[in-house]
């Protein structure tokens, strides 16, 4: 009787003691500053090439982004061609003779009310996209399925890729960015990921894979946002803005890269 009486009164002294404690704590938010958001990218594939400007929303606002339609948009390369870009729709802005070439250097200048934007991106070469093979792994006793891209990384240090991968004409939303700091020269074995457990792969399915080689400081850019979930061009607080090749201010990154896709539909051999 006395041990329960000491217990009761032992658990009365926490409740007391973690109630005088208890402290409604606020901390204050703030808005982001609404920022430029300029997304651009010159492909090796024939042009037009497309420049997308907007402005950033704050954090309670909702997620429909301001299209910019009075700027001034100029795209140049290392040979001397210069391109004035024409607006056309919802804050996109399009070449009309500039050509992505390999090892080109390219130049985006951009002129919204008096201020000024630069940005500069080089494309690299290409490396071709062989193959795409399927991986299969059991999980919980059913069979998985992901995709290698099969290339062979050139024997120079400091390719950089990038792969956007479709499941059936759904965009799969996961950042595949890969290097060559621990393959160098070797064939690729390295599967993307699909970790959206609503957008796994099946049986059957067509899985359409674009390879894209890009540059080092694309490479940072998209390498930052797979650390970070919520971040990406048009918004975000100021942590989750990943480092991009943007002077000025301006969130986003301008991508001069080469590209090529493949299909594949999974099957059981």
């Amino acid at each position: 009787m006395i041990m329960h009486f000491k217990i009761a009164i032992y658990f009365l002294f926490l409740s007391i003691f973690f109630t005088s404690c208890e402290k409604i704590i606020t901390l204050p938010i703030e808005d982001n500053e609404q920022k430029i958001v300029i997304e651009g990218n010159i492909t090796d594939l024939p042009g037009p090439y497309f420049v997308k400007l907007t402005k950033s929303v704050g954090l309670n606002e909702a997620n429909v982004y301001p299209v910019i339609d009075n700027a001034t948009v100029i795209i140049s390369d290392n040979m001397g061609k210069k391109d004035t870009l024409t607006y056309t729709t919802d804050g996109m802005y399009k070449t009309r003779s500039i050509v992505g070439v390999y090892g080109y250097t390219y130049n985006l200048e951009v002129k919204i009310n008096g201020k000024i934007y630069t940005a500069q991106s080089t494309m690299p070469n290409k490396v071709n996209l062989d193959n795409l093979r399927i991986n299969t792994f059991p999980i919980n006793g059913e069979t998985r399925f992901s995709i290698i891209p099969v290339y062979q990384d050139p024997i120079t240090l400091g390719n950089s890729y990038r792969f956007i991968q479709k499941i059936n004409d759904t965009l799969d939303n996961n950042y595949n960015i890969f290097n060559d700091n621990l393959n160098n020269g070797k064939i690729n074995q390295r599967p993307l990921n699909n970790r959206n457990e609503d957008l796994t792969i099946k049986l059957f399915d067509i899985i359409s894979v674009e390879m894209q080689c890009i540059s080092p400081s694309s490479y940072t850019y998209f390498y930052t946002l797979t650390q970070q979930s919520g971040a990406g061009p048009g918004g975000g607080t100021v942590p989750a803005n990943p480092p991009n090749n943007i002077t000025g201010g301006a969130l986003g990154l301008f991508s001069a890269h080469t590209t090529q896709t493949k299909q594949i539909q999974i099957r059981l051999n």
